[in-house]
């Protein structure tokens, strides 16, 4: 049995200037997974960097409000809400709330740097 706390993950800045804590990685620890499972926050007022992944990727909603950003297209995401980002769709998510944004980050192939594109 594997179980990890998030209060164990280190948190760090991703390129994308979200906070992450990675719960679990193929790279990481012993597992048979395909995907990486991240825990992102998003201060209140802020924007991630837009960016891109060669892979898919779904947020899924926990706590606060923002606009998600997919290609040309942004809808209002609240706790419940799960998105789809297909696999080369630029991407950001802005914090609108008063309170932190934080969602779970699905990556399918796990999350790796070179997969990912940085637009400043």
């Amino acid at each position: 049995m594997f179980v990890r706390n998030l209060l164990n993950c280190p948190e760090f800045t991703a390129g994308d200037g979200t906070q992450l804590r990675e719960l679990l990685h193929p790279d990481k620890a012993a597992l048979a997974l395909r995907y990486s499972l991240a825990h992102a926050t998003v201060p209140a007022g802020r924007t991630s960097t837009p960016h891109s992944l060669k892979t898919s990727e779904v947020y899924y909603i926990l706590q606060g409000q923002g606009t998600m950003h997919i290609d040309n297209e942004a809808q209002a995401v609240k706790p419940g809400d799960a998105i789809y980002i297909p696999p080369g769709a630029r991407q950001y998510i802005h914090n609108n709330g008063t309170d932190a944004l934080v969602f779970l980050c699905i990556v399918d192939p796990a999350w790796r740097q070179e997969d990912e594109t940085i637009y400043e």
